[in-house]
């Protein structure tokens, strides 16, 4: 077995890759030795920011020997190809979500990384945050009792008014759904374990939006997927969920909370690493805030457990299996939209493991 940090590599320099490259550079277990793009410009331009020493092509950073890690960032419909080719130079696998377009992609995938003796991993890694940690401690201690329901709700007008080029946000692979969803979902099921069944609606407000910002703006893009999904969604252990997904709303909101037989949390937007997290225990006046402790580095936490994980040998905890659960769900969901009917889900999962308290990713382990 290797010893040392992992050296690692990130292949797509859009805009999510500045804050891969802030936080991985911090993090002493990860050798961040090169970017890659398509655009090798871009790329040069990201690995000097961050002092990355070497850029360019994804075919040239694939073959540099001591790469152990890809950090895949392209955009969703390229995440099955460039995951593939990784695999086949040898190279675990970490990528941007959802892990590909559609679940039988994804099934491959890990079974060539198996073949292999490699490993796949994937975002959102925030449930390793210190806010969405607490969640878990608190859930676990107790605080609400047992668990029954959880509602989960977020939407605004879409990201078009922010992003440079949105284009690829309203494709195949995102909406609000696919985009946001996965933190949402993988917070859940690391909260209350595999989805059993779901059933939904969807909307499409417009078939074109524009470009609000950026050498881009003014530019007209179609809309090819809902961009309103309202689920149900049933677990496994018998926890139910309301979700809704919307990028149709010009009333921002972002919520989380879960019912319990003895009280409610207030659970942090799971699309950041912090709290704030708040309990109403049953029949109380006020809620009160309960301690966050934990990780507010930001991306990459599931990149650096991921690398411990392979140095001794354990289980990584934002793994591909739980990012092709989350994959199947959602999928069902939008089957579910299409077809007005609950949707079941076959396979079954084992949530992570809790990371153990006063776990540092700024702290060296890998010698």
């Amino acid at each position: 077995m290797s010893s040392g940090p992992v050296g690692t590599a990130v292949i797509g320099a859009g805009v999510i890759s500045a804050e891969y490259l802030r936080t991985l550079g911090g993090f002493p277990d990860i050798r961040v030795l090169a970017v890659a793009d398509l655009d090798e410009a871009r790329a040069e331009a990201a690995a000097r920011t961050h002092g990355v020493p070497v850029w360019g092509s994804p075919a040239t950073v694939l073959a540099l020997p001591d790469v152990e890690l890809v950090v895949n960032l392209t955009v969703p419909a390229a995440h099955a190809q460039v995951a593939r080719d990784a695999l086949r130079a040898g190279k675990h696998v970490y990528g941007e979500k959802p892990i590909t377009l559609a679940p039988a992609e994804a099934e491959k995938l890990l079974a060539e990384a198996a073949e292999r003796g490699l490993r796949m991993g994937n975002a959102p890694d925030t449930f390793l945050g210190a806010g969405l940690q607490s969640a878990l401690r608190a859930v676990a201690a107790g605080h609400i009792g047992t668990p029954m329901t959880a509602t989960t709700v977020t939407q605004s007008l879409g990201p078009e008014a922010w992003h440079p080029d949105p284009a690829f946000l309203y494709q195949p692979g995102a909406g609000p759904l696919f985009d946001l969803g996965p933190y949402y979902l993988t917070s859940l099921v690391a909260l209350f374990g595999g989805v059993s069944q779901v059933a939904a609606v969807s909307a499409r407000a417009r078939r074109e939006r524009s470009v609000g910002s950026g050498p881009k703006a003014g530019q007209v893009f179609p809309v090819d997927v809902p961009t309103h999904v309202s689920s149900l969604v049933e677990f496994a252990s018998g926890v139910r969920a309301n979700t809704t997904f919307s990028f149709d709303s010009a009333l921002p909101r972002i919520g989380f909370e879960i019912a319990g037989t003895e009280g409610t949390l207030a659970v942090p937007d799971p699309n950041t690493f912090g709290g704030p997290l708040k309990l109403l225990p049953n029949g109380a006046d006020d809620w009160r805030e309960l301690p966050v402790r934990g990780r507010l580095d930001g991306r990459g936490l599931g990149v650096v457990d991921m690398a411990r994980a392979l140095r001794g040998g354990t289980a990584h905890r934002a793994s591909g299996a739980l990012a092709l659960h989350v994959l199947q769900t959602m999928t069902a969901i939008t089957r579910s939209a299409d077809r007005a009917e609950f949707t079941p889900l076959t396979t079954r999962l084992v949530p992570p493991e809790p990371l153990p308290d006063g776990w540092d990713p700024r702290e060296a382990t890998l010698g």
